[in-house]
């Protein structure tokens, strides 16, 4: 049969994380590794055990199964997702998702057992998720073996040096492997762009200054120091100003 498949539970209700586990009992060759109540606590378990599988319930308090299925497609080895959820309603922005199947609950036996078998079968070429899901709340910074979610709205502003991209936020910096151009398109309603390597949190701008050698700076409101805006977004950027 090959090595066994290593599952990662994740729903807020005791009962149903028990469930799935007696479930998953009965069938051959799989191991839960994990079993937990949020999202963060999904992705910290997915960190440290690099699951096969992540049962995954859509409706979890804060950070739900649709966000952590999200910053899920961005680990690697990126483990396959299967929705548990009571509400059928939440299927299309599943598969969207892209989860590879859908459960409904209470999860039948036969049902959920057509999702292992669906899982194995699943192709190791994995396509990035598409964007129905909606924008994400938090980001999340994977380096050393340390985890840690930034929300959204604390963020002043993302600078890409090499590789990486720079998020400074209200407790500090941190780095992340995603591109500026991905977020950008992803978080163009918060963040506007001031220079090829910087995003700018729209409510962070406080005014534009021309210094001495001509060059144009954006004053922060949370910045230590000034930001250097290019020449190629300075337009858009005062307009940008003016409508704050």
């Amino acid at each position: 049969m090959g090595r066994a498949m290593n599952v990662v539970i994740a729903d807020d209700e005791p009962l149903a994380r028990e469930r799935l586990r007696a479930l998953l009992a009965d069938l051959e060759g799989v191991h839960v590794v994990a079993s937990v109540a949020d999202g963060p606590a999904a992705l910290a378990a997915c960190d440290a055990h690099r699951p096969d599988l992540v049962l995954l319930d859509i409706s979890m308090p804060g950070m739900d199964g649709l966000e952590t299925a999200r910053h899920l497609a961005a680990f690697e080895p990126r483990p396959a997702v299967v929705f548990c959820t009571a509400f059928d309603a939440h299927a299309l922005s599943a598969f969207e998702a892209e989860a590879i199947d859908y459960l409904v609950k209470p999860v039948r036996a036969e049902r959920l057992a057509a999702a292992i078998e669906r899982v194995r079968r699943f192709a190791a070429g994995r396509v990035r998720e598409g964007d129905g899901a909606g924008p994400r709340k938090h980001l999340c910074a994977r380096l050393r073996g340390s985890l840690r979610l930034i929300p959204i709205e604390d963020i002043h502003y993302l600078q890409a040096e090499e590789k990486y991209v720079v998020v400074h936020h209200a407790r500090g910096e941190d780095l992340i492997e995603e591109s500026l151009k991905s977020l950008e398109d992803e978080f163009g309603d918060r963040f506007v762009r001031i220079h090829r390597n910087c995003l700018v949190a729209r409510h962070e701008l406080v005014e534009l200054r021309r210094v001495p050698d001509g060059h144009v700076q954006a004053v922060l409101r949370h910045a230590k120091q000034p930001l250097e805006v290019s020449r190629r977004c300075l337009t858009a950027l005062r307009e940008e100003l003016q409508r704050i």
